[in-house]
């Protein structure tokens, strides 16, 4: 199953440029390589550039780091709760009072990319584990219907994104 495959009423315009960014690939093969490409990629930024901000009130890229994974842990748990028929609305969040509640710059990038890591691992045994037609269930974010297959993709999507941010503005 890869993002083309995804149907109209899957996702809104919203979230289309993170679908676009997640890639043709199939999405249980493309949770795993995004997140190896990610880190190989951050395990090359030279340290010095891991607390630089572009400009003031920027994020560093271990504030983005974290970002990435907050952001992950959300959509990961929406896809839970569709998958499993809960058709209750879910609130949206404000990502600028996560990234100030946290102290991602005292950590090390070992730690943000063990962390990482792990929380990939566990969101790819998670959406392997659903039926197609969990997969394919459809509930309501932030007044907005997305697929749970959709969610997955909006997840590497959003960390490609931020990637290509670092390569922009960061390096």
């Amino acid at each position: 199953m890869n993002a083309a495959l995804l149907t109209e009423n899957e996702y809104s315009g919203l979230y289309a440029n993170y679908i676009k960014a997640s890639g043709n690939g199939n999405l249980f093969e493309e949770l795993e390589i995004s997140l190896h490409d990610f880190i190989k990629f951050v395990q090359n930024i030279p340290m010095d550039k891991f607390d630089y901000r572009y400009a003031e009130g920027k994020w560093t890229i271990k504030d983005i780091i974290q970002h990435i994974m907050d952001c992950e842990r959300i959509f990961a748990y929406r896809a839970l709760r569709f998958s499993r028929n809960d058709l209750t609305p879910l609130p949206s969040f404000e990502e600028d009072d996560y990234a100030n509640s946290t102290d991602s710059n005292s950590r090390s990038i070992q730690s943000l990319l063990t962390e990482l890591s792990a929380l990939r691992h566990s969101n790819l045994l998670f959406f392997k584990s659903l039926s197609e037609d969990q997969l394919k269930r459809i509930g309501t974010a932030s007044n907005i219907q997305i697929s749970v297959r959709a969610l997955g993709f909006v997840i590497i999507g959003h960390q490609k994104h931020h990637q290509k941010i670092f390569e922009e503005r960061y390096l």
